[in-house]
C-alpha cells in the first residue's frame, strides 16, 4: 500500500544510500527522496538498487512516510528505452512517486506507471502558474519551483492553480549557480555533465586570469591568499522563515543533500520537522501532543475568496517585483518622483524595468494583474536550540537564496570550503540499563572525560552529557582513559535512555573549513 499525499505541510529530506532513507524517516521525515543507479541528477552517492527501494519503501511506509525516485535528468536519444525499462522496474518496488523534468519522460511514465505520482523537477524551471497548470493537465501533482522563486511568486502560483497541486520549495542546503541547475561549465571543462547528475561543482574551484599577452602568468582575480572562487553560491537556510514559506502556499520543504552524511539528513530532518510541528501548534492547527485541531490550510488568498485584493500588504509584497525579472533602479525612481516630469508614456516603474532588462523591445504593460496576499498573522517563534542546529553541521555562509529579494543569495569569492564547528564523535549501538544506564557506541572521533557532548534524538532537542570521569571500555569490558580509536566499540556510562544509531557529537576545539 502507498501513502497518500498529505494534508499538511511535509518535510521532504535526502538520501544517497539506504542507510540515509532509513535515518530520515527515524528522525521525522515525511518523505524522502533518493536516486536509483540510473537516470538521477546525483551520480557521487552510491544510490539505490530496486531491492533497496522495495526494502525502504516497505520501511518507509510502515512509518506512514513517502518514497519518490528522482528520473530528472535530460535524456539522450540513445537512453529512452533503456529509460522506460527502468521505469517499468521502478513501479514494482512500491515507490510513491517519480521526479522528472523532460516533458517526453514524463509521457512516458504516464504509459508505463500510471498508478505513480508524477513530480515536476526544479529542472524544467517552472517560474509562473501557468506553467504550473499545464504540467497539471499532462498529470503532474506536484511541481517544485525554481530556485529563483522569490516568495511573493510562490504565493502567485498557489493562488492560481488547483489545491491539490502540490508546491515543493528547496528550504536548506546548496544553491546551484545556474538557472535552476541547468548548467553546461561541468560539461565543458571536465567532460561531466551536470544534466546527468556528474557534476564536478567548477563553480566552486579557484581561478585566476591569464592576459594575452603575457601567457603563464596567473593573476588572482581578487588579491587573496587562496585566490577567488567566482561562482561559489552560499548555503541556504530557511529554518527561521518556514512559516513565510508555509503561508505562502508551499507544500512540501525540500532539504537538499543527497550526497551528503547520515548525521546531515538526521540533524536537518529533526530540525525542519520540529520546526514544522512548531508551526502547527502556534497556527492554531494541532495541539502539542499532534492531535488536529483545525484541517491545514495555507495564508494565500485566491481570487476566488471575498476578501482579494483588499489592502494585506505587507513586505513581501512591497518587495514584489525586485526578483529575477528586475526592478527599476532606485535612482531613476526617485527622480521621477521628485521632478515635474511625467512617466514616459505613463509606464509604471514595473513596465520600465521589465522592458529594461528582458531583451526584448515589446513594451509589457500591466493590466488588472494582482499580486496574491497572504492573510496576516504572528510570526512562528523557534526555540534558540532549534535554530542553532543548523550551525551543527558542515555548511557554507547561509543565506535566504532568493525568497526574499531584498536579501538574495551572495556568493563566496574567497573560499568555497564548509565552515565545521561540531563533529560526529560516535554513534549509539545499543543502551542497557545496566550499572545505572550504560552505552555502547562506535567511536568516531576522541571522547575523553570531561568532554561535553550531545546525543542527537528524533523529535527532541539534544541531549547534552558530560562525559564522565571514569567508567569507559574498550569491546572487551578493559576500562581505558579515554575513546581515542576511530571505527572501534566502546562503551561508557549514561544514565538516559538514547536509541540505536542516535549521532553522539561535540563541539570542535577549534571550527574548521574542511570539505563535507
Amino acid at each position: 500500500m502507498r501513502i497518500p499525499t498529505r494534508k499538511k505541510p511535509e518535510v521532504l529530506s535526502p538520501a544517497g544510500n539506504l542507510r540515509g532513507l532509513k535515518t530520515a524517516v527515524d528522525y521525522g521525515a515525511d518523505a524522502v527522496y533518493c536516486g536509483g543507479k540510473a537516470f538521477g541528477m546525483r551520480s557521487a552517492p552510491k544510490n539505490l538498487s530496486l531491492e533497496d527501494f522495495e526494502e525502504g519503501s516497505r520501511y518507509a511506509h510502515e512509518r506512514g512516510a513517502r518514497v519518490y525516485v528522482t528520473c530528472n535528468v535530460l535524456p539522450r536519444n540513445n537512453e529512452i528505452e533503456a529509460m522506460r525499462g527502468y521505469i517499468g522496474q521502478l513501479k514494482d518496488t512500491g515507490v510513491d512517486a517519480l521526479i522528472v523534468s523532460d516533458i517526453g519522460v514524463m509521457m512516458m511514465a504516464r504509459q508505463v506507471a500510471p498508478n505513480l505520482e508524477l513530480h515536476v523537477s526544479t529542472q524544467a524551471g517552472v517560474t509562473n502558474y501557468q506553467a504550473a497548470n499545464a504540467f497539471y493537465e499532462l498529470g503532474a501533482r506536484r511541481v517544485v519551483l525554481a530556485r529563483e522563486m522569490d516568495l511573493q511568486a510562490v504565493r502567485d502560483i498557489r493562488a492560481n492553480i488547483p489545491d491539490d497541486l502540490d508546491i515543493e520549495c528547496f528550504v536548506h542546503g546548496a544553491m546551484c549557480m545556474a538557472f535552476s541547475g541547468r548548467c553546461l561549465f561541468s560539461n565543458y571543462l571536465t567532460g561531466r555533465d551536470g544534466n546527468h547528475g556528474e557534476c564536478a561543482q567548477p563553480c566552486r574551484w579557484k581561478y585566476s586570469i591569464v592576459e594575452e599577452k603575457r601567457p603563464g602568468q596567473y593573476f588572482p582575480i581578487e588579491q587573496t591568499e587562496n585566490g577567488a572562487y567566482l561562482f561559489n553560491s552560499q548555503d541556504m537556510n530557511m529554518l527561521g522563515h518556514l512559516d513565510d514559506l508555509i503561508d505562502s502556499g508551499a507544500t512540501s520543504l525540500k532539504i537538499e543533500g543527497r550526497a551528503k552524511s547520515a548525521y546531515y539528513i538526521a540533524a536537518m530532518t529533526n530540525a525542519y520537522k520540529t520546526a514544522v510541528n512548531e508551526y502547527m501548534i502556534q497556527r492554531g492547527f494541532e495541539d502539542a501532543d499532534g492531535n488536529i485541531l483545525l484541517p491545514f490550510h495555507d495564508r494565500v488568498i485566491r481570487p476566488s475568496d471575498p476578501d482579494y485584493g483588499q489592502g494585506t500588504e505587507d513586505q513581501v509584497m512591497r518587495n514584489a517585483d525586485a526578483a529575477f525579472a528586475g526592478v527599476a533602479d532606485e535612482g531613476y525612481d526617485r527622480a521621477i518622483a521628485t521632478s515635474d516630469a511625467p512617466e514616459p508614456d505613463g509606464m509604471s516603474s514595473h513596465a520600465r524595468s521589465t522592458r529594461r532588462k528582458s531583451n526584448t523591445a515589446v513594451e509589457q504593460i500591466e493590466t488588472d494583474w494582482k499580486h496574491a496576499a497572504v492573510r496576516p498573522a504572528p510570526h512562528v517563534e523557534l526555540p534558540e536550540w532549534l535554530l542553532e542546529e543548523t550551525d551543527k553541521v558542515a555548511h557554507r555562509d547561509y543565506s535566504t537564496g532568493f525568497y526574499y529579494p531584498e536579501h538574495k543569495v551572495t556568493q563566496n569569492t574567497d573560499r568555497s570550503a564548509y565552515f565545521r564547528s561540531w563533529l560526529v564523535v560516535g554513534e549509539v549501538l545499543s543502551w542497557s540499563a545496566d550499572e545505572g544506564g550504560r552505552v555502547t557506541l562506535m567511536s568516531r572521533n576522541k571522547i575523553e572525560p570531561g568532554q561535553q557532548v550531545e546525543f542527537l534524538l528524533p523529535g527532541e532537542r539534544p541531549l547534552a552529557y558530560i562525559v564522565p570521569e571514569d567508567g569507559l571500555r574498550d569491546a572487551d569490558g578493559t576500562p581505558v582513559p579515554a575513546i581515542n580509536n576511530p571505527a572501534h566499540v566502546f562503551s561508557m556510562p549514561c544514565p538516559h535512555q538514547v536509541p540505536i544509531n542516535a549521532a553522539i557529537r561535540s563541539r570542535t576545539k577549534k571550527p574548521t573549513l574542511k570539505a563535507e
